[in-house]
């Protein structure tokens, strides 16, 4: 049966359907500023697939926490009721998930050509697996081996609290204090907190992440060390998620930041941070730490989400 995915962003949002085989096909990617909602963008994805079946479930994965019924987004003046969006669109089953708990389920269906491994480690079958990413902000989620198969766990791990390896970090996360009361790990680790990094480090100009990125890679010095602190601050929490759920899975980064920069990522200190934990170097030296390079994980993990739990 024909499934409805749609992967809706602060910004943007990426719809598919399901075809024969379950996996997302006739994708098409909508900005959000054009609709005032939801209900009115899948209305017009749909409309523009007319020539299929008109799909009876939907799985959505939604840029926010998932509590209840009632969908309140973040980055964007969208508020919906599930019951109602699935009334309007004809659906007779409507899954809402978080956008990161989304990408969870996607890991078992990625191939060695979608993924870009770091340092050493082996990503163990049917051990727990683990996926983060900065992006607007800091997704982070879990995937368990369960009765029914995978289960993923959402929640909002980006907003622990950051930690400091070294002086530099130290005065970075005690500017982030003063401005902001709390310094948690999205602060820095996001788009906005590229900017916040860079524009302490060098007491520069609040550039844009995307431009930061830009400098970087025309060889621009401050630029690359603003990114290299980024990486090396996602190798510190990535190492903590991965203490605290054993994932001899593997460790998964995502998110629309780090794989548009997967060559100085791949030549980054994250791996050695990763690594870097004391008595339990060997633990994590073990878990392999792997780059999502593939073009829409998130519509892949609706897909595998909807194949298990909307059979």
């Amino acid at each position: 049966m024909t499934c409805l995915l749609a992967d809706i962003g602060g910004t943007n949002t990426r719809c598919a359907i399901t075809g024969a085989d379950g996996e997302p096909e006739r994708i098409r990617c909508f900005s959000n500023a054009d609709f005032d909602g939801p209900e009115s963008l899948l209305e017009q994805y749909l409309a523009s697939v007319g020539s299929v079946q008109r799909p009876l479930r939907g799985a959505i994965a939604v840029a926010a926490p998932i509590r209840g019924e009632h969908v309140e987004m973040i980055n964007i003046d969208w508020s919906w009721s599930t019951e109602a969006l699935a009334s309007q669109l004809g659906l007779s089953d409507l899954g809402v998930l978080n956008d990161f708990e989304a990408l969870a389920y996607a890991l078992p269906e990625l191939g060695e050509h979608q993924l870009l491994k770091l340092g050493g480690g082996v990503a163990l079958p049917d051990k727990p697996k683990a996926v983060l990413g900065p992006g607007t902000g800091l997704g982070v989620a879990g995937l368990f081996p369960g009765a029914r198969g995978w289960e993923a766990i959402s929640g909002e791990g980006g907003h622990v609290t950051m930690a400091a390896c070294d002086a530099r970090e130290d005065r970075l996360i005690q500017a982030a204090r003063a401005q902001f009361g709390h310094c948690s790990a999205e602060r820095l680790i996001s788009g906005a907190g590229l900017s916040f990094l860079h524009h302490t480090l060098h007491d520069a100009a609040e550039l844009p992440p995307a431009e930061i990125g830009q400098l970087a890679a025309a060889g621009d010095a401050r630029a690359s060390e603003s990114l290299e602190v980024f990486f090396l601050m996602l190798g510190t929490v990535a190492a903590n998620l991965a203490l605290t759920l054993g994932t001899f899975g593997g460790i998964y980064i995502g998110g629309g930041i780090v794989p548009k920069h997967r060559e100085a990522f791949a030549a980054s200190g994250f791996r050695a941070r990763f690594e870097d934990k004391g008595r339990y170097r060997d633990y994590l030296g073990a878990i392999a730490t792997l780059l999502v390079i593939a073009e829409h994980p998130t519509l892949t993990g609706l897909a595998a989400y909807a194949r298990r739990f909307q059979s």
